[in-house]
């Protein structure tokens, strides 16, 4: 599973409160916005998950730029490993 290899990926300090940590929660809603992309590729018309596209998109950009403010290193270092582009911070 793809989740297995990204918790053992996580830096070896955060070993207890993995699930928790920014990285795993970025990597989560990478992957549903993955899953609803596709989705919507197929039905154009469901506006519902188009919605909540948009709130995890919003979620996620949230935990970027927290990130991004924390640590700088770390932050670079998960959008490398998912091949998410750097956005300009508002």
């Amino acid at each position: 599973m793809v989740k297995n290899s990204f918790i053992s990926d996580i830096s070896q300090e955060e070993k207890e409160e993995k699930r928790g940590s920014v990285e795993f929660q970025v990597f989560s809603f990478t992957n549903k916005i993955q899953r609803l992309t596709s989705h919507l590729e197929l039905h154009k018309k469901d506006y519902l998950s188009q919605r909540g596209l948009r709130k995890i998109l919003g979620k996620r950009q949230r935990l970027l730029d927290y990130l991004s403010k924390k640590n700088r290193v770390r932050y670079k270092e998960l959008i490398s490993r998912l091949g998410i582009r750097e956005t300009k911070t508002r």
